[in-house]
């Protein structure tokens, strides 16, 4: 809405408002988001859409009250908002850091929908979610500067949610610079670029909120070690940058939360966003022979739901896998791994995803007799199709 002829510094205000409470959240307050069930962003069944709003705020006289005169505009001090300088500084930096990322934001169209790409390389690779290319072998790709390239799906792994386009050309398209998602911490800045519901160019700014979560897409694929962010991640948001203070790509938006009160209404504050190293992992197979062969991820070899106790309790198996060698059973309860406890389930992905494969991890047990085993176990490496 555009601000009232009447109160020409409004948009001012209410943006140094909203600078003061970032600023005040960054510094002063740490943030406990509670973990919602995901909602996946930008299927194929979705369409390019942009919303608009338009209108016009006013004022109604009110009888025997003299209509104020409009207060005169503070003196000029550059292009930023009165504040203190503090605040104009943190503006300036977050103008530049936009200003910096968007040239390696890309649109991804298909047939069926739109999301969002990032640049990986000046060879005109483009890396970007699974499910927004879909089944498509060739899309299009739009850049920030509104040009458009014809490109083709380099590879998809659906086990990650990840997916490489190429473009032949390649003017008008900058490279991104991919930062270290190992070093990410709670309470780091982060700007989320794509194009929410098909808004180009939408920058979104907030917090690392909690790192190392796993989260189920709701079509049998379960990512782990993702990024939580308070960054406003929408549909169209999927395969964009989820961007650090420093202007590297620490990871790539996927999912946004729900109400677990209220299945399918999205919640506030609340994404998940694929981390930079598996990008890269996953980018640089596609790359280079159009599949993947190695995941890269720690794999126990059993699937788990919560125990009404506490724990993760083990539903399966797999023959032959780390968890089979090392004795774990269906009907165990996991307690521990690597000295941390396990609450529920969720929390055995979060925590195997600080491993390596061949690492050895120390699980804890509760068998059905109520007794308790520590067992030693060799992780394995996730396979490509679990």
């Amino acid at each position: 809405m555009s601000p009232s002829p009447t109160a020409p510094n409004f948009a001012g205000v209410v943006l140094n408002r909203r600078l003061a409470a970032l600023a005040g959240s960054i510094g002063f307050a740490l943030l406990a988001t509670a973990c919602s069930s995901p909602v996946r962003l930008a299927t194929p069944a979705e369409t390019q859409q942009a919303t608009q709003g338009s209108g016009q705020s006013s004022q109604a006289a009110q009888p025997g009250i003299a209509a104020s005169p409009a207060p005169a505009p503070s003196p000029a001090t550059g292009s930023n908002p009165s504040g203190s300088g503090a605040l104009n500084q943190f503006q300036d930096l977050l103008r530049n850091l936009a200003a910096q990322v968007e040239p390696s934001i890309v649109e991804i169209e298909t047939d069926s929908g739109v999301g969002s790409g990032v640049v990986y390389d000046s060879s005109g690779d483009i890396v970007t979610n699974a499910h927004v290319v879909g089944s498509a072998s060739t899309v299009t790709v739009i850049a920030s500067d509104s040009n458009h390239y014809p490109a083709t799906v380099s590879g998809t792994f659906p086990g990650n949610d990840l997916a490489v386009v190429h473009v032949a050309s390649f003017d008008g398209l900058k490279p991104a610079t991919f930062g270290d998602s190992d070093k990410v911490k709670v309470g780091d800045v982060t700007l989320a670029v794509g194009l929410p519901f098909g808004l180009a160019n939408s920058v979104t700014e907030g917090i690392v909120s909690a790192t190392g979560r796993t989260e189920s897409e709701g079509n049998g694929v379960v990512l782990n070690d993702l990024i939580q962010t308070t960054a406003g991640i929408n549909p169209g948001n999927s395969g964009g940058g989820l961007f650090d203070i420093a202007g590297e790509v620490i990871g790539m938006p996927t999912l946004g939360g729900s109400d677990r009160q209220q299945p399918g209404q999205p919640s506030e504050s609340i994404g998940f966003a694929i981390p930079s190293k598996q990008i890269i992992n996953i980018a640089r197979q596609l790359i280079g022979t159009g599949a993947v062969a190695h995941t890269g991820r720690a794999y126990l070899g059993i699937t788990t739901t919560d125990d009404s106790a506490g724990g993760a309790l083990i539903v399966s198996v797999v023959a032959g896998g780390p968890a089979d060698k090392a004795g774990p059973r269906a009907r165990w309860v996991i307690t521990n791994l690597g000295g941390q406890p396990v609450g529920d389930s969720n929390r055995v992905g979060e925590l195997l995803s600080g491993y390596q494969p061949g690492a050895s991890v120390q699980v804890t047990v509760r068998l059905p007799d109520g007794s308790s085993r520590t067992l030693k176990v060799q992780l394995g490496e996730r396979p490509v199709n679990p």
